[in-house]
């Protein structure tokens, strides 16, 4: 666990060895303006670069040379929505789901640099009694806190933080932290609410500029999702809570045209694009950022084969059509890069583009199941008008053309979109939901639609790799706890035993 400190930034890092072995008046001399000490590292300075932390670290750079993940392209390879083309061999790792205790070391280690930035910047904030900045801090800690449970159980997490105290954190059980994870976000929104933001609030928020509607918002959704993710949990009743997140008609979750996004000012040079662009666009002599990934044959087949405009937003065609790439088939099988559909204007507009932390059309997706499946009842809508809702704000944060009508023509003509087919029992229009969700999802957030496969099992056959060497006809319901933990935090992870990635649960896999 320990390693884990050392993704954080540098100068919040330097600034800490510092002051371990220097008193403020040392020497009583005139202080340097120019020094960096514990009094000029202030929230206001750490919560940009931990922000966009956020939105960079699930779509940072891919599998390194030994295969550890850093990012999600795994869950985007696995899920269906991307796959490697005919140049380059398959993984043998990822390909057979044979994964081992350094598949998601990096991504774990990384996510926890960032976590810690946005607790500093939290104690920060409260220190200087600037509520707003320590509760937007909150809330995008809850966000990474419950992403990094779904992919491994129990984790440390009330001890994980305490580098002077503690050292070698204490594991907590996932239940624990997801009921945490709500008592935190309630605490955020009750802070928002004392008083009104100071102006250094909205100069240091790169992710909804000091709007602080937005931000209660915000920890609803993330809310709403901590509920929708427990829904197979035998006699989970949220009831309770989602009376919290609907009680004020004006501050409930994220709607039309409110998606969530950060940006610093990304610009089309080295190292300053915008993070999806930047791995998946181009670079800034305009030569492809990836060559070995392309669309998944899956994916493109359910688009092409039901007219879904969509298709043109997430790829580009080869000549008139859009191909795909079968994940883990042989390379001599599968078309070469250059005969592959690459990635599209909807997710790839700009070096400058913002980078989305969470689209305002997965909120309306978490609220059409949650009516969907009794728990809440909201005034002049339904499942099926929320749902409607939810696909036609897919097509328009794609940008696809008229998307109203574009996305009404879509439902009215498929099967797997007109709700008349979703079923009349709630599981099933749960699965509807879902499954609308997932393909909304395509390139975007491969993380939720991995957790809501593993929850609810929704998908048509046909996305597993087909590398005839592969361990499991399904998916790994989880990854292994890293190796730096058990370099590390040895006596701590032991303590979860053995972990399997086929058998050993998260709490909420039914």
């Amino acid at each position: 666990m320990r390693q884990i400190f050392k993704q954080s930034f540098a100068i919040l890092s330097f600034s800490l060895l510092i002051l371990t072995g220097c008193k403020k008046d040392f020497l009583d001399v005139n202080e340097d303006p120019n020094r960096v000490t514990d009094d000029n590292i202030t929230a206001e300075l750490i919560f940009p670069a931990a922000a966009e932390g956020v939105g960079a670290t699930p779509v940072g750079a891919r599998a390194d040379g030994a295969g550890a993940q850093t990012n999600m392209q795994f869950a985007q390879n696995w899920i269906g929505y991307m796959a490697s083309n005919g140049d380059f061999a398959r993984d043998p790792t990822q390909t057979t789901y044979n994964i081992d205790f350094t598949f998601g070391d990096n991504l774990f280690q990384t996510r926890y640099g960032v976590l810690f930035d946005l607790h500093q910047c939290e104690i920060k904030a409260l220190a200087g009694n600037d509520t707003a900045l320590a509760a937007a801090s909150m809330i995008l800690s809850a966000k990474m806190f419950q992403e990094l449970v779904d992919l491994f159980g129990n984790i440390p997490y009330s001890q994980a933080f305490q580098v002077s105290t503690i050292t070698r954190p204490a594991y907590d059980k996932a239940e624990d932290i997801y009921q945490s994870l709500q008592l935190r976000l309630d605490t955020a929104i009750s802070y928002l609410k004392i008083t009104a933001a100071p102006k250094k609030f909205a100069a240091a928020d790169i992710v909804n500029h000091g709007n602080v509607d937005k931000w209660i918002k915000l920890a609803n959704t993330l809310k709403l999702r901590l509920l929708i993710r427990q829904s197979e949990v035998s006699g989970f009743n949220p009831g309770a809570e989602i009376a919290k997140i609907f009680a004020d008609p004006n501050q409930n979750v994220l709607g039309k045209g409110e998606s969530v996004s950060v940006n610093p000012g990304y610009v089309n040079d080295v190292n300053k694009q915008s993070p999806f662009y930047a791995n998946y666009g181009y670079t800034p002599t305009d030569v492809i950022a990836t060559s070995s990934t392309n669309a998944n044959d899956y994916i493109v087949n359910i688009l092409a084969g039901t007219n879904d405009p969509r298709i043109s937003r997430y790829f580009t065609p080869v000549g008139t059509a859009f191909v795909g790439d079968v994940y883990g088939d042989e390379p001599g099988n599968i078309p070469p890069g250059n005969q592959s559909s690459y990635f599209g204007p909807g997710l790839i507009s700009s070096p400058t583009q913002d980078q989305w932390i969470l689209p305002s059309y997965e909120s309306l997706f978490f609220e059409a199941e949650a009516i969907a499946r009794g728990w809440v009842t909201i005034s002049g809508q339904t499942a099926q008008s929320v749902y409607q809702d939810a696909v036609t704000e897919s097509f328009t944060w794609l940008g696809v053309p008229d998307p109203v009508n574009a996305a009404a023509t879509y439902m009215a003509n498929n099967t797997i979109a007109d709700f008349a087919n979703a079923g009349a029992d709630p599981a099933s229009q749960a699965k509807f939901i879902v499954y609308q969700k997932y393909l909304a999802n395509v390139g975007i957030d491969p993380q939720e639609s991995y957790s809501d496969q593993r929850r609810l099992n929704f998908l048509p056959t046909g996305f597993i790799s087909v590398n005839p060497s592969k361990v499991s006809n399904t998916l790994p319901l989880r990854l292994l706890y890293p190796q730096s933990e058990y370099t590390t935090n040895a006596e701590n992870v032991l303590k979860e035993g053995t972990i399997n990635a086929f058998t050993s649960k998260i709490f909420w896999e039914p």
